[in-house]
């Protein structure tokens, strides 16, 4: 026998050895996501939602296990590695494995179809149109912006937003009252119509505010603090004291305090250890700052890493704004989602201002992941949301960063991007996304990177300052320059234009 039959012996033992064992996996995968959609049975009334659910339950048994093992093997054999299945779980499998019979030498297979391929891309393409705009010549993903107060008295604000490429608009509902918000909008409808384009506009409720209410001094921020510097959290403040207290928005925060946690203000650039918790006062250390100290100012975002805050999304504010909220916005964002409790009370109040409870002429639903409690719960979310009304996902980094740690982020955004993409849901990448230049003019190296791997979601925010405009611009051109390389986890094998005479 020559050396080149003895290869292809073993190489066809290995293809039946791999497809033995990838048939056991399948089989496992069918098991486990039948008993996955099961458990979903009731949450989706939208049949256009179910394939997407039913591939969501394909990617979830198919990633409980490590396919590493499998990967280095099936590329020996010119075989997908089944590392960019997430749109189309089963098809993919199921291709592998019909390779694998022919190369095993044990008969022909069936393949899928190249349409059951294409499905799930196209459900997913639809639906980001749908929610932040269709566009010609414009990139893959469509740019967010947020509107700042002046443009409720500017016009020209909105329109050069979106003459430098915005598609849709994002109105944070923290910030001024529904006349502003009522003027906003009617810019942004005035200049849709002007330039022809369907521009959505993303109204975001404020949430639970767990934030710094108020410091001892009187003052609207409290002198410099450094390692070592100890302050309190108190429920009233007390006379005669010679270190700071503050007072927090939201009785839940101290209520979870315990000693030993951890206790961080505006964004971990303040953090501290809780060394001492009494009734209606709990003590607190800092144990890290910038080089130059940290001042705690009012209206500072306040965060318990490792604690799941046991917090309702909706809060009175939120429902007082609901009506204007339902007649205006294309889409409503619920701020602070962790659990089914929090779609349902939110679900019965659209369903007391909806015709008959049906999801007719309500806006789409944004699912704003800001916790490590509504990230643990986001494939259940994602399919209560889906099942009722069109949904979206948005990434809030910051909050995220500070609750999971920031040395997680950056995994942990990938595996929400793998997620929404197997349920076929688009993502905002959202928070400080060229933060410096919308800022201050001039992005960071490392803004210029997250913009352009920002480009794998299907939209991409960015916040107010008076930069907005160019950094829209800018981010645009990026954008598009990444479409000629990737496409979600998929590298596109264009030419190389700077070496083709190489």
């Amino acid at each position: 026998m020559s050396l080149a039959e003895v290869e292809i012996r073993e190489r066809r033992a290995q293809a039946r050895g791999l497809q033995r064992a990838l048939e056991v996996l399948r089989a496992d995968l069918v098991r486990r996501s039948e008993a996955t959609l099961e458990g979903w049975d009731g949450m989706i009334r939208r049949p256009e939602f179910m394939p997407s659910a039913r591939n969501l339950a394909d990617y979830l048994a198919l990633r409980r296990g490590d396919l590493v093992p499998f990967q280095a093997p099936l590329a020996s054999l010119g075989l997908s590695s089944l590392g960019r299945a997430e749109s189309h779980v089963r098809p993919s499998l199921d291709s592998v494995l019909a390779s694998l019979a022919m190369i095993g030498g044990e008969g022909t297979a069936d393949y899928p179809t190249v349409e059951m391929f294409a499905a799930g891309p196209a459900r997913l393409a639809a639906r980001r149109d749908m929610l932040f705009g269709a566009r010609r010549d414009a990139p893959r993903s469509r740019v967010m912006v947020t509107l700042p107060t002046e443009a409720a008295e500017d016009a020209t604000i909105v329109g050069n937003l979106l003459a430098a490429g915005a598609d849709c608009i994002r109105i944070n509902c923290a910030h001024d009252t529904p006349d502003v918000w009522a003027a906003m909008i009617g810019h942004v409808r005035h200049a849709a119509v002007r330039m022809g384009r369907r521009v959505p506009v993303q109204m975001d409720l404020e949430g639970p505010k767990l934030r710094v209410e108020a410091l001892s001094n009187g003052k609207a921020e409290s002198h410099r603090l450094f390692e070592g510097d100890r302050f309190e959290v108190v429920e009233r403040f007390s006379q005669h004291i010679d270190h700071l207290q503050i007072k927090l928005s939201h009785p839940a925060l101290m209520a979870s305090m315990a000693e030993g946690g951890a206790l961080w203000i505006n964004d971990g650039k303040l953090r501290a250890k809780i060394v001492g918790v009494a009734k209606g006062r709990v003590l607190a250390e800092v144990v890290s700052t910038p080089s130059k100290g940290a001042k705690i100012k009012l209206e500072k975002g306040v965060n318990l890493p490792g604690v799941d805050l046991r917090v309702p999304a909706l809060t009175a504010n939120d429902i007082a704004n609901l009506d204007f909220i339902l007649s205006h916005a294309d889409i409503l964002a619920l701020s602070f989602v962790q659990t089914s409790a929090d779609l349902r009370a939110l679900f019965a109040e659209l369903d007391a201002r909806s015709d008959g409870g049906t999801s007719r002429d309500l806006p789409a639903l944004m699912l704003k992941i800001e916790t490590p409690l509504g990230l643990r719960n986001l494939p259940g979310l994602i399919v209560e949301a889906g099942g009722r009304m069109p949904i979206g996902v948005m990434i809030a980094r910051g909050d995220l960063a500070v609750e999971i740690g920031f040395e997680r982020l950056s995994e942990i955004q990938e595996e929400v991007l793998w997620l929404c993409e197997a349920a076929e849901v688009p993502v905002v990448w959202a928070t400080q996304v060229l933060e410096s230049m919308v800022k201050d003019g001039q992005a960071s190296r490392a803004e210029m990177t997250d913009a352009a791997m920002s480009q794998r979601a299907e939209c991409v925010m960015l916040n107010k300052g008076p930069h907005l405009v160019p950094a829209v611009g800018f981010l645009r051109d990026v954008l598009m320059r990444m479409d000629r390389h990737t496409n979600k986890k998929s590298p596109r094998l264009g030419a190389l234009g700077l070496w083709h005479d190489l």
